[in-house]
């Protein structure tokens, strides 16, 4: 399976997809079927490239690096799956969270290199997003990302995290899940302290 197709391809208007269908998906990607990845870059791209463009948007010299971040990361979840990296991944809410999760850490440890190495040019960004995470070390970020939303105990709590790291306002997240500004306030305020227990135990 070679995940890393053009994006061109995959900005249409296309019906959304049902969550079965994403499940299913999921289980012919596993399998490494060619027809499921493509399927899901066209319902995952462009909201994996604005997650991108969220967490590099205070590095100007990294605007335009929004697309290959995110299929970097794209290319990083479907080669995992059909290694069978990720037993948890079983339905859209498990993919998305490990889809934001390679985009987010892509993205920061490419701004990360970039400061470090401020010469860095397109070809090292080229290859720097070539390179793929180790096994062990995917499963471990998994496992991070998963223990820190379990630590809530809240799925309102867990809604609220997800948007947050999609780089979602507090007015929009408020927007998206129906609730009053404050209330988002004090359930953020409520996650940081849970986790700074758990950064801290």
């Amino acid at each position: 399976m070679r995940p890393d197709v053009s994006t061109s391809r995959w900005c249409g208007c296309l019906p959304m997809p049902s969550d079965d269908a994403v499940t299913v998906w999921i289980n012919q990607l596993k399998e490494g079927e060619r027809a499921a990845v493509e399927r899901l870059l066209e319902r995952y791209f462009q909201r994996l490239v604005q997650l991108a463009r969220s967490r590099l948007r205070s590095r100007p010299e990294l605007a335009g690096y929004d697309e290959d971040v995110a299929l970097s990361a794209f290319k990083s979840l479907c080669l995992g799956a059909e290694r069978g990296s990720f037993p948890r991944l079983n339905n859209r809410n498990d993919l998305w969270r490990l889809l934001a999760l390679f985009t987010v850490r892509k993205a920061i440890d490419l701004a990360r290199r970039q400061r470090a190495r401020p010469e860095t040019g397109e070809a090292d960004v080229q290859q720097f997003l070539s390179e793929e995470p180790s096994p062990e070390l995917a499963a471990e970020l998994v496992e991070q990302s998963r223990g820190l939303l379990d630590r809530l105990g809240d799925s309102r709590l867990e809604a609220v995290a997800l948007l947050k790291v999609e780089g979602h306002s507090n007015d929009e997240i408020a927007r998206k899940l129906g609730c009053g500004l404050r209330s988002v306030e004090r359930k953020l305020h409520r996650i940081r302290a849970l986790w700074s227990e758990e950064v801290t135990a």
